[in-house]
């Protein structure tokens, strides 16, 4: 039993006991009145003056990920666990599709990655990085497994970029399926051809990497993810938007009600993109670029309005000496990612702290919104009666300074390297069991199970008319 906290979720806080039978939560009572719920010899955590979460759901991750001849940082040991110390207990992470090869086999590839290693409960996206006809026709397969959403991209050529056509015929299909679609936003087309400017006239260094992703090539791949979606009568998920412009086409397309999501990452709402400039620049490259402050204003003001569902970490990081390697030759060679799977909940209670948002937004960007839409809700991402015991105490007090000397993610660097920040996690039960305790790790590797989602978590308005016709853009 969790005694005497303020449960916060996304209908507000009150101050209650949350008690705990096996793996499921069982009631929310009274402080004290929950004697003749408890289970002889049960566990029992103080959380007076704390916060009490429902564990959170971090649905963009990039764990023992393959680039070439390197392979991110945290594997689903390490990575889980720093996920569980940062109070996240599910995660989402992508299976990818090798090239000449088909999304069912990736699946099996991700799943024996994970098995026995993850601390806490894991599922899985499907990168498509040939969405041809054969690995399309590998879809129904794939829900039967219990995966609901697949990403396309629009960038990378030659690795994982898709034409339209072949985007259109990934949502065509993901469509009838209820299966949620997923876009890289970037016109990889137009960077590539920025990119090689750049490097002729001998623009080598990190600060390149921002001018040749403009906001503008971001803007221009979402409206057109989303004008593919609507042909294809698609509900779309953009990934780690970064823009105030590619937001802007979110908005307009939300308005017109079309089922368009979009997450936005912590180093998009902190970071900024003078950071590549410095003389350590390679270590905050990832993709899209950070941005400037009209940027996080504008995310910001989305994730008030609603206009943006998650916050998502992209965690995909890459070992310091791998960076500084490949930025010697120049900016285009450096492996794109941050890290950030241990961060996110103290990140977005800065937020919080800030005014910017309040706590029932929080939990519902970092827990509840997630798992709703990835079909985990409501076993995750809620503290009600019959969900999975899931949850996170919370110190909203407690002051420290995030920094490579204290983390527990595998990288040799902080992305936010001597940022204070206000609010700690304290305990983390995950499934019943106590995986931190007084902000110490205590859990096992393994011991995290696998997630099947639903397809037809999010669907299309039944009604033709709830999204605009051609008559309404004019």
């Amino acid at each position: 039993m969790v005694e005497g906290g303020t449960v916060v979720s996304t209908e507000g806080r009150v101050r209650a006991d949350v008690v705990v039978a096996g793996e499921k939560i069982l009631a929310l009572v009274a402080p004290g009145a929950a004697a003749g719920l408890l289970v002889p010899g049960a566990a029992r955590v103080a959380a007076e003056g704390r916060l009490v979460l429902p564990g959170g759901v971090d649905v963009h991750t990039h764990l023992d990920m393959p680039l070439g001849e390197l392979r991110s940082a945290d594997d689903f040991a390490r990575g889980t666990e720093a996920a569980a110390l940062g109070g996240t207990t599910s995660v989402v992470d992508f299976a990818v599709q090798a090239r000449g090869g088909g999304p069912l086999a990736g699946l099996a590839e991700w799943r024996a990655r994970a098995e026995g290693r993850a601390v806490v409960d894991y599922g899985f996206h499907a990168i498509l990085s040939e969405p041809g006809e054969d690995a399309l026709a590998e879809l129904p397969s794939l829900v039967s497994e219990g995966v609901s959403s697949v990403k396309v991209f629009t960038a990378y050529p030659g690795r994982l970029y898709a034409d339209d056509g072949r985007i259109l015929r990934t949502m065509q299909v993901a469509a009838d399926h209820g299966v949620l679609c997923m876009v890289h936003a970037e016109n990889g087309i137009a960077i590539d051809v920025l990119v090689s400017q750049a490097l002729a006239r001998g623009e080598v260094t990190a600060a390149a990497h921002a001018a040749t992703r403009p906001v503008v090539l971001e803007a221009e791949a979402t409206h057109r993810a989303i004008c593919l979606a609507r042909v294809a009568r698609c509900p779309l998920y953009v990934v780690h938007l970064s823009s105030a412009e590619a937001l802007a086409a979110v908005r307009r397309a939300r308005r017109l009600g079309q089922p368009v999501l979009a997450e936005t990452c912590p180093q998009y709402l902190w970071l900024d993109e003078a950071l590549l400039g410095g003389s350590d620049g390679e270590r905050f490259v990832c993709s899209p670029p950070l941005r400037g402050a009209r940027h996080r204003r504008a995310l910001w003001q989305g994730i008030a309005r609603g206009d943006l569902q998650t916050v998502a970490t992209d965690h995909c990081p890459f070992c310091l000496a791998d960076r500084q390697r490949w930025a010697r030759i120049d900016f285009s060679r450096i492996p794109n990612g941050l890290p950030g799977i241990e961060h996110r909940l103290d990140l977005l209670h800065q937020g919080v702290v800030s005014g910017l948002i309040g706590l029932e937004r929080m939990v519902e960007l970092a827990a509840t919104t997630p798992a709703k839409l990835f079909g985990l809700w409501p076993a995750k991402g809620s503290l009600l009666p019959g969900a999975d015991a899931d949850l996170v105490v919370y110190d909203p007090g407690r002051r420290h300074e995030l920094s490579a000397r204290t983390h527990h993610m595998a990288v040799e660097y902080s992305a936010y390297e001597g940022m204070e920040v206000t609010g700690a996690v304290e305990t983390v039960v995950s499934r019943g069991e106590v995986v931190v305790g007084a902000g110490r790790y205590v859990g096992r590797a393994g011991r995290g199970r696998y997630l099947a989602r639903p397809a037809g978590t999010v669907g299309w308005p039944e009604d033709p008319g709830a999204v605009g016709d051609d008559d309404d853009d004019r």
